[in-house]
């Protein structure tokens, strides 16, 4: 039991905090279960977000953040389903203007 004042605030800060991250990871697994059950973009851009989020709270481990991601990613064809967000650079073709020569 705490008998300082600070050992009491430290406390009821970890105790908060606690609840937090176990609704956060509670979410994140739920989320990755419906995920590998049917792979879709939409799911992949749900548990990359929660996982950044988990990165971000430091509840887990950059470098597992980064594996997660990869073989999560690896279960939707990413060719095939998620599109890009930024739109491709039109290419726009330069009139060339053909020169006759006069002989």
């Amino acid at each position: 039991m705490p008998i300082s004042l600070s050992a009491k605030k430290s406390l009821r800060v970890a105790k908060r905090n606690h609840k937090t991250n176990v609704v956060l990871k509670q979410k994140f697994k739920s989320t990755a279960k419906k995920f590998q059950e049917k792979p879709t973009s939409e799911g992949l851009i749900k548990v990359v977000s929660l996982l950044d989020k988990l990165d971000k709270g430091h509840l887990f481990h950059h470098n597992k953040v980064n594996r997660m991601k990869s073989r999560f990613s690896k279960m939707v064809s990413v060719k095939a389903e998620i599109k890009i967000e930024n739109p491709a650079k039109k290419k726009v073709k330069k009139a060339v203007k053909k020169v006759v020569k006069k002989s």
